[in-house]
């Protein structure tokens, strides 16, 4: 193509580029003094008259804008109907090339005549499209077949256009940074010119339709059920392919669909569920599905025949995880799926906005709409755009000339384009034919599967279950081998670490991330625990006292302001450590309406300082299922003039080195190490067996009422808005690693171990403990911090301002030789504080399981041995302070407790350590352990 002739297409390109611009702009101001019904008309009459313009570009210049037109001409979801009607014209056949020079292309490639080709040649080409036309014909074996012949020049032709494209995109993007289109324009600038190379697609056929067992090829696949054709690849060139010849209805040939009676519903439905198997299943997939590339057999059942397969996408396994994670977590409304999903697949963000994120992504697999409602479909979007624009502005605090030049996306993966493309052209397609497909049921099974066919194999197929870590002791080599025996059915993930005097004997972590995340468990991954947070929780406040901020006898009034009324001046520290506050069932109720109030920090502080007792302190030990975390986060934020959060780091992150894996309310960012909770189905089946228990309410005693509400349990803790919320009694994510080596401080009197193990990696400590967005900007973070140094203030729950003093957290001590130790506590006598024993065993209630904060563990003797924190589902850590031994178990297959059990038992009968109560066969499981079913808190 010459130089004029490219200067001809530019200058034609950009000239209605710029008048349809242009155009659009002016009567978008002018459209606002109009009432609506002009308003409507005047906007139809603009839609029509650039509908006209670009579609009389397509036709004069052809090459790639006939793509272009042809992807806008399915999108009847999303554009105005003046576009769709005028720009279906070119599903139908361009004008066709002179057939001297189809003959000469035939003959120059694959290098015979037409005659020794061919017994017959039909000159009409059944069709005509922008790279190349197909014409009927019948082998000299008498196979008949359909030659497609690649247009003479189109290739420079396409080039060419490509470039134009993408200045204007890049124009667009400098104009309205919202509408930057760019990474979906590089990928197809990658993508569309192995469109041009004929070996190329006749490879991508033959996989294609080995994969989806078109041609009766490997019967024995879970997934054979497909019922599409695809044509057989005869021969093949640069320029030409010959294929198997099929007799089929065009999908615009309106009137012979309905002579042959074809159910367009079903139709577009086995569309669907092909390209579902070819994204999630095979991760090769034809990205470009509009109806010029798809027919239907005029046999009954009348299947859909696929075609052109230049343009396939082939995808990593990783990437194919990715995109089925990110699908089953908008199926599933799973904010942290979705992170996950969105940081696995490399698309990185500079908001931290997941509800708007979901409601966006969600968007592609929603029910589609049919084309008698894409105006008001269209008219939702903007609406919703709108919205989105305005919550981005108020969240990022932008000005509206900064919100006009910000993109949220940082980065943008290429691979995701051409499957985001493949979604709308099938949400298209379907708007087209009028249908409604349901993506979330079509698709789910093959996105499960995905994700599913790695976790089935189990550990005794899968050599890398088990993370691939050192082993540092003979324990561990014991160990790693009962999880074999045991993960087959009872482990998804896991993680055991245990010290001994100090050093690390076990840290092994293995299985997987969730049900739907076959990633593996590695020795950082941040699982939630329940209850055994509370174990933290009260080691703040443990903290506290040590540091002279308060008593165990105090009065809560006395530190909490207001919190006396309602009879409550009566409740001491010790009372709420030892879970005989008389508060154990409060915000039940609240939580019954409405379980996310757990999110609001403020709100149930100000609940739990407002409420009213109503059993005498100190009488009853009743277990405080969530109001343990209010009672201590209230206590611990007003005895230190701090957030809790920051008092959290302060008390124990920093000084025992384990930034990055401990939190209570994960910050955003740390997604992708989250393991995901499920349930044990077996042990769902025995919760049945609880029903005929006298605290049991009437209303679980019904049916399958119990095993429904255990079901939520991990449905409601796996949401995001739950993870990131500050619960002290039940919501800290954790490594297995920094709990032991919490508990194997506490086993040390507060004595900080030396460094975790080198062998673990990556090093515990290593990460980030607020990770930060792209976004952030240098001066803002400034400026925080110096309000942060200068001000040394919070409110308080009634918002009175409250001045504190900076706690000195150094606590080091001279030891022999010169060196320095690090410790948490200074109270030689700090074992008897935390279980109530000794000096503080009047604090307690006697022989009760709880001392202050903590669990008693007794051995088979009855002698209490060790202390620490259980929580529902399994997870635990604890140490024993006579053998100064700590060990952690996190967990995320929710069950009765009998993986947690074994590895006990078998890890305390190797070291000849006695093994508590609780976790022997037919020991009693404390409350920490159990289902909260009878107790509404």
């Amino acid at each position: 193509m010459g130089w004029a002739n490219i200067c001809r297409r530019r200058l034609k390109v950009f000239t209605v580029a710029l008048v349809v611009y242009f155009d659009y702009k002016v009567v978008q101001r002018r459209a606002k003094w109009f009432s609506k019904v002009k308003k409507d008309a005047l906007w139809e009459k603009t839609h029509k008259r650039n509908a006209q313009r670009i579609l009389n570009l397509i036709i004069e210049l052809e090459g790639m804008w006939v793509k272009l037109g042809q992807y806008m001409s399915t999108r009847a979801d999303v554009l105005p109907e003046a576009y769709i009607s005028l720009l279906r014209q070119l599903q139908d056949s361009l004008p066709p090339r002179p057939l001297q020079e189809v003959t000469r292309t035939i003959e120059k490639e694959l290098g015979k005549s037409m005659n020794d080709l061919f017994s017959r040649f039909v000159d009409t080409p059944l069709a005509t499209a922008s790279v190349a036309q197909v014409h009927r014909a019948t082998l000299r074996n008498g196979q008949e077949v359909v030659a497609k012949i690649q247009h003479y020049g189109i290739k420079e032709v396409i080039l060419e256009d490509i470039k134009n494209a993408k200045s204007i995109v890049d124009w667009i993007a400098w104009a309205d940074p919202q509408y930057d289109f760019n990474p979906i324009m590089d990928e197809w600038c990658k993508e569309a010119p192995k469109e041009l190379d004929f070996n190329h697609e006749a490879e991508n056929t033959r996989r294609v339709s080995k994969n989806l067992c078109c041609n009766g090829q490997d019967h024995t696949k879970p997934f054979n059920t497909l019922d599409v054709l695809i044509p057989e690849v005869i021969q093949s060139s640069e320029k030409v392919l010959i294929l198997q010849y099929m007799d089929g209805i065009r999908l615009n040939d309106s009137e012979s669909l309905e002579a042959y009676n074809v159910d367009k519903q079903k139709l577009i439905e086995e569309i669907t569920r092909a390209y579902a198997h070819q994204i999630y299943v095979d991760g090769f997939f034809n990205g470009d599905p509009h109806p010029g590339n798809f027919l239907v057999s005029k046999e009954p059942p009348h299947r859909p025949i696929l075609l052109d397969f230049g343009l396939t996408k082939e995808i990593s396994s990783s990437m194919k995880q990715a995109l089925a994670k990110m699908f089953l977590a908008c199926a599933e409304g799973n904010h942290v799926g979705l992170l996950s999903a969105f940081s696995e697949m490399g698309l990185k963000l500079r908001i931290d906005m997941p509800e708007m994120l979901l409601d966006v992504t969600s968007v592609l697999f929603s029910i589609s709409t049919t084309a008698n409602e894409a105006s008001e479909n269209l008219k939702s979007m903007v609406d919703q755009r709108e919205k989105n624009k305005k919550a981005l502005q108020e969240k990022m605090n932008l000005s509206k000339k900064e919100l006009k030049h910000f993109n949220p996306v940082d980065a943008f993966p290429g691979d995701a384009v051409i499957f985001m493309r493949v979604l709308s052209l099938l949400r298209g397609l379907s708007s087209t034919f009028n249908v409604r497909i349901v993506y979330m049921d079509i698709m789910r099974p093959f996105a499960e599967s995905t994700l599913l066919g790695s976790l089935r194999a189990g550990p005794t197929v899968d050599t890398q279950w088990i993370y691939d870590s050192p082993i540092h002791s003979h324990v561990e080599e014991k160990l790693r081998k009962l999880l074999v025996e045991l993960g087959n059915n009872k482990i998804l993930g896991i993680q055991v670490c245990a010290y001994k005097e100090g050093h690390v004997i076990i840290d092994t972590a293995a299985g997987v991330l969730g049900q739907y995340d076959p990633r593996p468990v590695q020795p950082d991954t941040l699982f939630p625990v329940f209850s055994v947070t509370k174990g933290i929780t009260a080691g703040m406040v443990h903290w506290l006292v040590d540091k002279g901020k308060l008593k165990l006898d105090d009065p809560i009034a006395n530190i909490w302001p207001h919190f006396g009324i309602g009879g409550k001046d009566l409740i001491k520290v010790h009372h709420v450590l030892n879970h005989t506050s008389g508060l154990h069932n409060e915000m039940g109720d609240v939580l019954k309406t409405n379980p996310f109030v757990l999110c609001d920090w403020d709100k149930c502080l100000h609940h739990i300082a407002t409420s009213t007792l109503k059993i005498e302190p100190g009488s009853q030990q009743q277990y405080h299922y969530l109001s343990f975390g209010w009672l201590c986060g209230g206590l611990i934020e007003h005895a230190s003039g701090k957030k809790f959060q920051e008092m959290l780091e302060e008390a124990i992150i920093r000084p025992l080195n384990i930034q990055g894996e401990l939190y209570i309310g994960i910050p955003p960012g740390v997604e992708s190490r989250l393991a995901s909770l499920a349930l044990d189905t077996d042990d769902i089946e025995k919760l049945m067996e609880l029903r005929s228990r006298p605290e049991i309410p009437d209303s679980l005693k019904q049916g399958n009422a119990i095993t429904e509400m255990v079901k939520a349990l991990p449905a409601l803790f796996n949401t995001l808005n739950i993870r990131r919320a500050i619960l002290p009694a039940a919501n800290g994510h954790l490594s297995a690693r920094a709990l032991a080596r919490y508990y194997a401080t506490l086993a040390a009197k507060g004595v900080v171990p030396p460094p975790h193990s080198n062998l673990s990696t990556p090093p515990l400590g290593s990460h980030i403990h607020i990770p930060e967005f792209p976004s952030a900007k240098t001066k803002k973070k400034k400026r925080i911090k110096e309000s942060v140094k200068g001000n040394n203030s919070i409110l308080n729950a009634n918002g009175e301002k409250k001045d504190y003093t900076l706690i000195d957290i150094s606590g080091e001590d001279e030891v022999a030789g010169g060196g320095k130790v690090r410790r948490i506590f200074s109270n030689p006598k700090i074992h008897d504080e935390l279980v109530g024993a000794g000096d503080y065993s009047s604090l307690v209630i006697p022989d009760g399981k709880f001392g202050l904060g903590f669990r008693r563990f007794k051995s088979s003797s009855g002698k209490i041995t060790s202390f620490g924190h259980s929580g529902v589902g399994g997870s635990t850590g604890f140490c024993d302070v006579e053998n100064d031994f700590a060990i952690a178990v996190t967990l995320n297959k929710m069950s009765l407790g009998s993986v947690t059990s074994s590895i006990i038992q078998l890890v305390c009968s190797e070291l000849n350590l006695p093994v508590p109560e609780d976790f022997t066969q037919f020991g009693q499981k404390g409350p920490d352990m159990q289902l909260n079913i009878g107790q509404p808190s």
